[in-house]
């Protein structure tokens, strides 16, 4: 069995430079449009899902939805545990108030911030913890065959690291979820994970 991990399409706060974390806009129609390119390269590549799991947040559920009808498959079934980080005082506010509300308590790559302790937010290490749960609780259904969940950023990079067994800070440093990408886990014993294939627009 393969657990394939997908982030959502973009949405309304992704477009406007808003930190979401628990608030719930929709997909912008790029956003759509990165979840239809989502399935068909699903699609392309072959992969067959037996099951589909979806936070439920609406961003990720939508895209869980359009991959879902796309390729023939069940409506997705949400897990709470899969909702994204809970971003505390900064939820709602631009980017920019990052370096206002949290000063040099971050982690800066090429491509993002990552705030890490302001008011209220969960802490990477207890997303981290938060993420092995989830993924305990998607192993427990003991689906037969290869399945996918829909998620987001930040709870996606700390799956990505219970997986692996890789520290939060390495992943944060070393490896960027992207809209609309995908990640292959494969479970055999001594768990790895391997990137499968971007689908950006």
């Amino acid at each position: 069995m393969s657990i394939f991990i997908a982030r959502h399409g973009q949405n309304e706060d992704n477009a406007e430079s808003i930190l979401n974390g628990h608030r719930d806009r929709p997909l912008t129609e790029l956003g759509r449009r990165q979840a239809m390119e989502l399935a068909l390269g699903i699609e392309k590549l072959g992969l067959r899902f037996s099951k589909v799991y979806s936070s439920p947040l609406c961003r990720a559920l939508e895209t869980a939805e359009i991959v879902a009808s796309k390729n023939g498959l069940e409506a997705p079934e949400i897990v709470d545990s899969l909702i994204e980080r809970d971003f505390g005082i900064l939820t709602g506010r631009p980017h920019s108030d990052i370096p206002v509300v949290c000063g040099d308590n971050v982690i800066k790559t090429d491509t993002i911030t990552y705030f890490l302790e302001p008011e209220g937010a969960e802490t990477f290490p207890q997303l981290l913890e938060r993420a092995k749960n989830a993924m305990e609780e998607i192993k427990f259904k003991k689906d037969e065959g290869d399945i996918l969940v829909v998620c987001h950023g930040d709870l996606g990079e700390m799956l990505y690291a219970a997986a692996t067994g890789t520290g939060w800070k390495e992943v944060l440093l070393g490896f960027h979820f992207g809209n609309g990408e995908l990640i292959d886990i494969e479970q055999n014993g001594s768990t790895h994970l391997v990137k499968l294939e971007q689908f950006n627009i």
